[in-house]
């Protein structure tokens, strides 16, 4: 019988550690993982760790989030661009959002993402904050 691993649990490394895949061919970092990299077509790479701090490249307000984020509205949803070149999209957090400005540095931190379903799991992952 095959087993299913919760999406969740796959994403660990990606999520607790800010761990992407360096293409053992060209070096080009993909995040979340792939099983291609997505500049050269191969399939073998290597684990690396991503830098933590990066640039703002765009954000937005949340008013009207899905049902899963209700609790956190409104919320300030942002596009990084870390100092290694990888993008995510990740929430900014301990900011008055009158103080976000695209083009200012952020930190990638760990910090507690959401409660899944009625058993109420907690989900860990990275959000950002700006730096001084």
């Amino acid at each position: 019988m095959k087993s299913i691993v919760p999406r969740y649990t796959r994403e660990i490394p990606q999520r607790a550690r800010l761990e992407g895949a360096k293409c053992t061919k060209c070096g080009h970092i993909e995040f979340p993982p792939r099983r291609v990299c997505s500049t050269c077509g191969n399939r073998e790479f290597e684990p690396v760790s991503l830098q933590k701090t990066g640039t703002l490249l765009t954000y937005t307000i949340i008013y009207t989030p899905s049902e899963s984020f209700a609790m956190q509205a409104p919320f300030a949803l942002g596009i990084v661009e870390l100092d290694d070149g990888v993008r995510l999209t990740t929430q900014i957090v301990d900011t008055p959002f009158d103080e976000l400005e695209i083009g200012k540095r952020v930190e990638i931190i760990f910090r507690r993402i959401q409660k899944e379903g009625h058993a109420g799991i907690l989900q860990y992952g990275y959000k950002a904050v700006l730096l001084n």
